[in-house]
């Protein structure tokens, strides 16, 4: 990746190194991340690693959450509870923007079952991400018992990496749209539970 097909703002130091991570990750994997691959590609001095982060492990864990703080922010996934057409679109239209951030983040999930360091951070951080959906499901008032947000956003997850993989924008969408009638269903579900029961 050249240094003008970037689409990840760079700042100065600490936040051109996070940057420099996802980009480095997107083009050599987990193994490409060192000292001086991440420095060299955020036009930094390689002694800013361990300034900013202490190790590559802190290096990894600061731009897991900034990767997924970003993602949420950017696909709009607290409004989640509104889904429509526009949501899916929205959401393609954003992981098509930055496809290296999310594939960053599929790179950490699987290096996670060699690594229980990562391990742990990937899970700490992907509660984020079904937290976030809780919050925008429980606020309009529907009903998130048996695991709905995972379920959710697991599907979008699994819909996103098969985007940027296998890749058919008509049935991705598609099927995103399908995700929106599930929590549809939800809703139906949570009145439901709030209609006074009827006697025979």
């Amino acid at each position: 990746m050249s240094q003008d097909s970037r689409r990840l703002p760079y700042g100065d130091g600490r936040d051109a190194l996070l940057a420099a991570v996802i980009d480095v990750v997107a083009e050599k994997g987990l193994k490409g991340v060192t000292y001086r691959a991440v420095a060299a590609r955020a036009g930094v001095n390689h002694t800013l690693v361990t300034h900013h982060f202490g190790s590559i492990e802190g290096l990894l864990a600061a731009t897991m959450e900034w990767a997924i703080q970003r993602s949420i922010e950017e696909t709009g996934l607290a409004g989640i509870a509104d889904f429509d057409e526009g949501f899916a679109d929205s959401l393609m239209a954003t992981v098509s923007a930055e496809p290296e951030l999310q594939l960053f983040q599929f790179e950490m999930l699987l290096e996670s079952r060699r690594n229980p360091k990562i391990l742990a951070m990937v899970e700490r951080l992907y509660e984020s991400y079904v937290g976030t959906v809780e919050e925008a499901l429980s606020k309009r008032g529907l009903d998130t018992t048996g695991e709905a947000s995972l379920a959710i956003f697991a599907a979008l997850d699994g819909l996103m990496l098969q985007f940027l993989t296998i890749t058919n924008p008509a049935k991705i969408r598609s099927a995103v749209i399908q995700v929106g009638k599930l929590v549809s269903g939800l809703q139906n579900t949570a009145e439901e539970s709030r209609r006074p029961a009827t006697t025979s």
